[in-house]
């Protein structure tokens, strides 16, 4: 079975764990959107793509036992190099060397023994716009801190995807959207045209794994339905929307089918990775 899973940040990360329990065909189109923290230091200082997340689901899918796995997410303590993670560092050393933002992530793919494929949702660096009712925001950090979110794009709005990320979609028995924040990485992965045109012409089917609660201020008094329909107003259809059997979101109606199942984790913060594997299985097969 052929899985993939869009999106960025940590509810990818825990897609492609969930997913890697399932299949041994995994892809993350992972968005390149960020501009907060290390990747946006380094987005500042290089005008380079961000790699935050794409370190991320890198770990998500390398050999734990890999040492490169291991320090891949350490971060620095001291001096010029405090909070930068040496993931980030190695993929825009890489970045600055080849050019080549997807070669890069492969070759680092490769030395640390990951067991799928990590590919960027857009071949170089784009930045996150959105339009509210207090006007135009841009940048993501500043996006995921406004209310009243109508519609977000990227500049350069052409931001071409690469082929092995519009092929993998194409080819894929399962998408996965989700779970993470709405419009700064979700929809940040699938408005990159090239992924919204896979999204829409892919036979697999989309699964769109619901939050397991409104994010402040960026979906704040959103209720389910309320997602899928900024999901549509972006070109962005769904199967089946998955959602946690105790978050407030259960009881909502949505206009796709709604399937609800233990998704949780103990601390009822972050999907847990079995859970979410056994529910994706479930409605597979149902």
């Amino acid at each position: 079975m052929r899985v993939v899973a869009v999106g960025g940040g940590h509810g990818t990360a825990v897609s492609l764990r969930a997913l890697r329990l399932i299949s041994n065909d995994v892809t993350g189109v992972v968005s390149v959107a960020d501009d907060g923290g290390s990747s946006g230091r380094l987005r500042a200082m290089l005008n380079v793509a961000a790699v935050g997340d794409l370190r991320k689901c890198l770990v998500a899918l390398a050999d734990p036992d890999n040492p490169l796995t291991a320090s891949f997410e350490h971060r620095f303590r001291v001096g010029e190099l405090s909070g930068h993670a040496v993931g980030n560092l190695l993929l825009v050393g890489l970045l600055d060397a080849t050019g080549d933002l997807a070669e890069s992530v492969r070759a680092l793919a490769q030395v640390m023994g990951v067991t799928g494929n990590i590919i960027p949702a857009s071949r170089e660096g784009v930045v996150l716009l959105a339009s509210t009712q207090e006007g135009p925001t841009r940048g993501q950090s500043e996006v995921a801190r406004s209310a009243s979110i109508h519609r977000i794009s990227l500049e350069p709005s052409n931001a071409a995807a690469p082929i092995e990320a519009v092929e993998a979609i194409e080819r894929a028995d399962v998408v996965l959207i989700g779970p993470g924040s709405l419009f700064t990485s979700v929809l940040a992965a699938c408005v990159v045209p090239g992924i919204t045109q896979a999204l829409a012409g892919t036979s697999a089917q989309k699964i769109y794994v619901a939050n397991l609660r409104a994010q402040v201020p960026e979906t704040e008094a959103y209720d389910l339905q309320d997602h899928v329909d900024a999901l549509e107003r972006h070109g962005v259809r769904a199967d089946v929307v998955l959602v946690d059997g105790a978050s407030s979101f259960a009881a909502d109606r949505s206009s796709w089918t709604k399937r609800t199942a233990d998704v949780a984790g103990t601390n009822g913060l972050v999907h847990d990775v079995q859970k979410l594997s056994d529910a994706v299985l479930g409605v597979v097969r149902r």
